[in-house]
């Protein structure tokens, strides 16, 4: 079986990245795919840990091992305030992995009578941990607002300088990364064997614990199948295709064709496996959240394997991770009072025998704190901060010597802005602004609308407007007079974009921002850059590189074009008419921005259709643009396969 198993991983780093990821929603194969062909030499650590998974099962000694507990820390990383998830949430993902690995999950019962002589409680649970690994008091749970609004597989989640959170020591800790994944993900894990930094699980915050989450994966079995993985057990069809030949390394699994979707009914009979068939409700399989529901004793062989003497995970057995720390009472009450836009009051209750605090501050977009030693009292007021932003701050007790944990809490101080370009509700009331300077202002009510005028010359006809920092749904359009040249209407509270390269030099272009249905908000800001430049911009904004200038004056008619089928799969009918013919760029922007896919097309006047082709593109939602050097449009496409 081992040399079975060896050379599926082989075939798997062949073919991996030329396999369509049509129905993809774990990419822990990929991940260690790509590891592999970074590091050659991890194949070998592979080899190791399944020589010693294999040599663990022919002893027997899954049988004698007692009840793991593996200390958790939930990395927060979030975008928004829908993907920042309460502690509820994320306590509730908690306590689905503890039932699914002890077998006290509420639905075992579903489990056919075939399997259930084999369904194992793999005696592995789950804490929260209470202390970090300096020692100091934790609540098990970091949290990050990101300006990364879409994290995919190469791991920038899990490190402060790309947008992330740094992993805490992996030989005490399970890491799981809570975010936005892009493309449909629903998560990734790294197998036993991985590079340290980046060891631990990759959850999509919309599929996470069973309070709010998005079905058909609203019951935490995405961490399941994930975790799953960190702890050594491969997909459940061997990653095989359809050639009933691969291996997950378990034996009482039986061989199966492929993975299996929704909730197929039992039996599902494929390689000769017949009669009880296929372990589709097994965690490691793809099937909907509420069809899964045991793990085998195969599986719970190879997971224990590793906290055997010389397993990959023998040091998370005796990890202190969920052990209170000992000494000084940790600070606890912590809340800030008083908040301005540059100052706040950050208050916590005394603690007995404390003779002095240790207070700490930072922005929480910094990744180092600033100092503040031997405080007396229970209150510290911090000035200079800046406005609208989020600030994290701890303090710590001195009690003979002997210093505490950290106590912890955020705050964020108010927003500066104002209506500063009021009046400016009309195309004709539009108010001057400066060129490439940013500036905050306010949608303050339902009926509010900000226009505002710029220009720009012959030597720098290239104009990108930017609204970014968006409170609710706001949309942006621009205008050269009364003409219509742009529009940029991405949902909710996504950054809008417009670029007109090789402009009409004019002094009279106007931006015009507006709440969509009518959203507002007369305390939170949104920020508008008008910039211009006499390289072309690009579609990710920047001007390096080479860019084709289009300069033909191509005029859409009235709606501009139009997506069917959409919700699309491998292919999307693009319907374009045109007041007069010349040259398009039709471009496919993934949620963060970035081009997915692009064409440029001569067309003709009048009614134009082409067929775009997205079979490379994961589930998700996406954004078509079309634009020439005057003007661009931009509609929501849904890819859903």
């Amino acid at each position: 079986m081992f040399k079975k198993f060896l050379l599926q991983v082989a075939a798997f780093l062949l073919l991996a990245f030329n396999v369509s990821a049509q129905h993809r929603t774990c990419a822990a194969e990929e991940v260690l795919a790509q590891q592999l062909l970074d590091n050659p030499a991890m194949l070998q650590e592979i080899r190791n840990i399944e020589n010693h998974t294999q040599k663990f099962i022919q002893e027997g000694a899954a049988s004698d091992r007692a009840v793991i507990t593996i200390p958790v820390v939930f990395h927060v990383v979030y975008y928004n305030s829908t993907q920042n998830l309460s502690d509820a949430k994320l306590m509730s993902q908690l306590d689905v992995l503890n039932a699914d690995f002890r077998r006290t999950n509420a639905d075992a019962g579903n489990t056919p009578a075939a399997f259930q002589g084999v369904a194992a409680d793999c005696e592995v649970s789950f804490c929260l941990a209470t202390q970090d690994p300096d020692g100091n008091a934790s609540s098990g749970i970091q949290r990050r607002s990101t300006t990364v609004n879409g994290f995919g597989t190469n791991d920038n989640v899990k490190f402060f300088s790309s947008g992330g959170l740094n992993i805490w020591d992996r030989s005490k800790y399970l890491n799981i990364w809570v975010c936005n994944l892009s493309g449909g993900l629903l998560g990734y894990a790294q197998f036993p064997g991985g590079p340290a930094a980046t060891d631990g699980v990759v959850c999509d915050y919309a599929y996470f614990g069973t309070i709010g989450a998005t079905p058909p994966f609203d019951k935490g079995r995405t961490a399941t199948h994930e975790v799953g993985h960190w702890l050594n057990c491969y997909h459940i069809w061997g990653d095989d295709g359809s050639a009933c030949t691969g291996s997950d390394g378990a034996s009482d699994t039986p061989n199966q064709a492929d993975e299996h979707y929704g909730c197929p009914s039992f039996p599902k009979i494929s390689c000769s496996n017949g009669p009880n068939g296929d372990m589709f409700m097994n965690y490691m399989d793809y099937t909907d959240d509420a069809c899964m529901n045991v793990f085998s004793a195969g599986q719970k062989s190879r997971m224990q394997s590793l906290f055997s003497s010389g397993g990959a995970r023998q040091s998370l057995a005796s990890s202190p991770g969920c052990n209170e720390p000992s000494g000084c009472g940790t600070p606890e009450g912590l809340a800030a009072t008083n908040i301005t836009q540059t100052s706040a009051t950050c208050n916590w209750n005394a603690v007995g025998g404390a003779t002095t605090y240790t207070f700490e501050w930072k922005k929480n977009s910094d990744p180092t704190y600033t100092l503040v030693p031997n405080l007396t009292g229970t209150t510290h007021t911090l000035n200079g901060l800046t406005s609208g932003t989020l600030y994290d701050y701890r303090v710590k007790a001195i009690c003979n010597g002997q210093e505490s944990s950290y106590g912890s809490a955020q705050f964020t101080t108010a927003f500066n802005c104002s209506d500063q370009y009021e009046t400016n509700n009309t195309n004709a009331t539009a108010k001057s602004i400066p060129i490439n300077t940013a500036f905050t202002a306010q949608i303050a009510t339902t009926t509010d609308k900000d226009y505002y005028k710029f220009g720009n010359t012959s030597s720098q006809k290239n104009i990108k407007v930017e609204l970014t920092t968006l409170p609710f749904d706001y949309d942006l359009k621009l205008y050269r007079g009364t003409a219509l040249v742009g529009t940029s209407e991405n949902g909710g509270t996504a950054n809008e974009l417009i670029i007109l390269n090789n402009a009409t030099v004019s002094s009279n272009y106007k931006a015009y921002v507006y709440g969509y249905n009518g959203a507002w908000s007369n305390t939170q800001c949104y920020t508008l850059k008008a910039s211009r430049s006499s390289s072309a911009w690009r579609s990710d904004s920047s001007t390096e590189g080479g860019v084709e200038e289009i300069s033909l004056d191509v005029q859409f008619e009235n709606a501009g074009f139009g997506l069917f089928p959409n919700p699309a799969t491998d292919q999307v009918m693009v319907d374009m008419p045109l007041e007069t013919e010349g040259k398009v760029s039709v471009s496919i922007l993934d949620p963060s921005g970035k081009t997915a896919l692009a064409q440029q097309k001569m067309l003709v006047k009048g009614e134009n259709q082409f067929t775009f082709d997205i079979s490379s593109l994961l589930n998700g939602v996406y954004f078509v643009q079309v634009r020439n050097g005057e003007i661009a449009k931009t509609r929501k496409l849904v890819v859903q396969k």
